[in-house]
């Protein structure tokens, strides 16, 4: 099953993104026959700017958003939204890729679960 997880609020400020994140590290570890996809956009791409310092005790994105990809999920951000905001591939984590409009357009379609946070 194709699973699509699309985030659009900022990393921190409220916990929408922090929450599906979760959610997709959880999914990840359940069955190995799932096919997860974050699609990161708007202010969502900043949850994958390399780097994030957070005070002890606070949940860090940068971190929970690379376990996504450790348990076989992909992280796609939008090129235009890192454009916008000034953001190169250098700046992103490691295991994101830049992605576009159509490419979200084709897993839309082809996914079979989608979840827009």
């Amino acid at each position: 099953m194709k699973v699509l997880i699309v985030l659009n609020d900022p990393p921190y400020g409220s916990e929408r993104t922090y929450n599906a994140l979760r959610l997709a590290g959880n999914l990840g570890r359940r069955d190995g026959d799932l096919e997860i996809t974050v699609f990161l956009m708007g202010d969502a791409v900043l949850a994958a700017k390399r780097g994030q310092t957070t005070p002890d005790g606070y949940y860090n994105v940068e971190r929970i958003l690379k376990g996504v990809g450790v348990k076989g999920g992909r992280v796609l951000v939008c090129g235009t939204c890192i454009d916008t905001r000034g953001l190169g591939l250098d700046d992103l984590s490691d295991g994101v890729a830049r992605s576009s409009m159509d490419e979200l357009g084709d897993r839309v379609l082809a996914a079979d679960r989608v979840l827009w946070v």
